[in-house]
Protein backbone atom coordinates (compact mmCIF):
# COMPACT_ATOMS: atom_id res chain seq x y z
CA UNK A 1 0.00 0.00 0.00
CA UNK A 2 1.27 3.42 -1.07
CA UNK A 3 1.01 6.32 1.10
CA UNK A 4 1.12 9.82 -0.36
CA UNK A 5 0.70 12.44 2.38
CA UNK A 6 2.47 15.82 2.41
CA UNK A 7 5.48 16.50 5.02
CA UNK A 8 4.09 17.80 8.11
CA UNK A 9 6.45 18.42 10.98
CA UNK A 10 4.42 19.43 14.54
CA UNK A 11 2.34 22.13 14.54
CA UNK A 12 -0.46 23.49 16.72
CA UNK A 13 -4.28 22.14 15.66
CA UNK A 14 -6.99 24.04 16.98
CA UNK A 15 -9.90 21.85 17.66
CA UNK A 16 -11.44 24.94 19.58
CA UNK A 17 -12.78 27.26 17.30
CA UNK A 18 -14.74 27.07 14.03
CA UNK A 19 -11.83 27.99 11.02
CA UNK A 20 -10.77 25.25 9.39
CA UNK A 21 -14.05 22.66 9.95
CA UNK A 22 -16.43 22.06 7.55
CA UNK A 23 -19.31 19.08 7.25
CA UNK A 24 -19.21 16.20 5.53
CA UNK A 25 -21.15 15.63 2.76
CA UNK A 26 -24.01 13.57 4.02
CA UNK A 27 -23.82 14.64 8.01
CA UNK A 28 -26.23 15.96 10.09
CA UNK A 29 -25.63 19.75 10.93
CA UNK A 30 -23.65 19.68 13.91
CA UNK A 31 -20.97 17.56 12.77
CA UNK A 32 -17.49 18.86 11.29
CA UNK A 33 -14.35 17.60 9.95
CA UNK A 34 -11.04 19.00 10.10
CA UNK A 35 -8.57 17.40 7.50
CA UNK A 36 -5.41 17.18 8.92
CA UNK A 37 -3.17 15.71 5.89
CA UNK A 38 -3.94 13.75 2.55
CA UNK A 39 -7.00 13.50 -0.21
CA UNK A 40 -9.47 10.89 -0.21
CA UNK A 41 -10.83 10.23 -4.07
CA UNK A 42 -13.86 8.24 -3.30
CA UNK A 43 -14.79 8.87 -7.06
CA UNK A 44 -11.52 7.18 -8.29
CA UNK A 45 -11.03 5.28 -4.93
CA UNK A 46 -7.38 6.35 -4.09
CA UNK A 47 -5.65 8.57 -1.65
CA UNK A 48 -5.90 8.46 2.37
CA UNK A 49 -6.79 11.06 4.71
CA UNK A 50 -6.35 12.00 8.48
CA UNK A 51 -8.91 14.04 9.94
CA UNK A 52 -10.44 15.00 12.84
CA UNK A 53 -14.19 14.59 13.36
CA UNK A 54 -16.42 16.35 15.86
CA UNK A 55 -19.85 15.53 17.38
CA UNK A 56 -22.01 18.64 18.84
CA UNK A 57 -23.64 17.64 22.16
CA UNK A 58 -26.90 16.04 21.32
CA UNK A 59 -26.02 15.38 17.46
CA UNK A 60 -26.68 11.89 16.28
CA UNK A 61 -26.94 10.21 13.10
CA UNK A 62 -30.04 7.95 11.97
CA UNK A 63 -28.56 5.36 9.88
CA UNK A 64 -25.60 3.61 9.38
CA UNK A 65 -22.46 3.91 7.66
CA UNK A 66 -20.48 1.78 4.75
CA UNK A 67 -18.09 2.72 2.33
CA UNK A 68 -15.03 1.21 0.34
CA UNK A 69 -12.33 2.17 2.10
CA UNK A 70 -10.07 1.21 5.48
CA UNK A 71 -11.07 3.52 8.53
CA UNK A 72 -9.36 3.75 11.48
CA UNK A 73 -11.07 6.12 14.59
CA UNK A 74 -9.95 7.01 18.00
CA UNK A 75 -12.06 8.17 20.64
CA UNK A 76 -9.90 11.27 21.43
CA UNK A 77 -12.64 13.45 23.85
CA UNK A 78 -15.94 13.33 24.88
CA UNK A 79 -18.41 10.34 24.77
CA UNK A 80 -19.40 8.08 21.60
CA UNK A 81 -22.52 5.42 21.31
CA UNK A 82 -22.40 3.12 18.72
CA UNK A 83 -25.90 1.30 17.27
CA UNK A 84 -28.29 4.03 18.55
CA UNK A 85 -31.69 3.71 16.64
CA UNK A 86 -33.32 6.57 14.07
CA UNK A 87 -34.47 8.60 17.21
CA UNK A 88 -30.96 8.42 19.22
CA UNK A 89 -32.21 5.88 21.55
CA UNK A 90 -30.05 3.00 22.88
CA UNK A 91 -26.79 1.64 21.85
CA UNK A 92 -23.39 0.59 23.57
CA UNK A 93 -21.32 4.27 25.01
CA UNK A 94 -17.86 4.54 24.80
CA UNK A 95 -15.30 6.76 26.37
CA UNK A 96 -11.90 8.45 25.59
CA UNK A 97 -8.78 5.94 24.76
CA UNK A 98 -10.76 3.36 22.69
CA UNK A 99 -10.29 2.51 19.43
CA UNK A 100 -11.92 0.73 16.00
CA UNK A 101 -10.34 -0.37 12.59
CA UNK A 102 -12.83 -1.48 10.02
CA UNK A 103 -12.58 -2.75 6.68
CA UNK A 104 -14.33 -1.76 3.34
CA UNK A 105 -17.66 -2.63 3.40
CA UNK A 106 -17.92 -3.40 6.95
CA UNK A 107 -21.62 -1.70 8.35
CA UNK A 108 -21.33 0.65 11.19
CA UNK A 109 -23.34 3.07 13.53
CA UNK A 110 -25.55 4.89 13.70
CA UNK A 111 -23.63 7.43 16.25
CA UNK A 112 -24.33 9.76 19.14
CA UNK A 113 -22.34 11.77 21.49
CA UNK A 114 -24.59 13.42 24.33
CA UNK A 115 -22.09 15.90 25.71
CA UNK A 116 -19.92 16.14 22.37
CA UNK A 117 -17.07 13.95 21.24
CA UNK A 118 -14.01 14.45 19.23
CA UNK A 119 -12.86 11.46 16.84
CA UNK A 120 -9.37 11.13 15.03
CA UNK A 121 -9.56 9.08 12.09
CA UNK A 122 -7.51 7.55 9.46
CA UNK A 123 -9.46 6.36 6.28
CA UNK A 124 -7.23 4.81 3.01
CA UNK A 125 -7.87 2.48 -0.48
CA UNK A 126 -5.86 -0.86 -0.87
CA UNK A 127 -3.53 0.58 -3.72
CA UNK A 128 -0.30 -1.82 -4.61
CA UNK A 129 2.61 0.52 -5.70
Amino acid sequence: MAINKEHKEFHSIDTKEREGWAPPPGYPAGIQQKVLAGVLDEVNKTGNRTRLLRFDPGVYTTSPFVHDYWEEVYLVEGDLTVGNDENGEGGEAFEPNTYACRPPGAYHGPFKSNGGCTLLEIHYYDETE
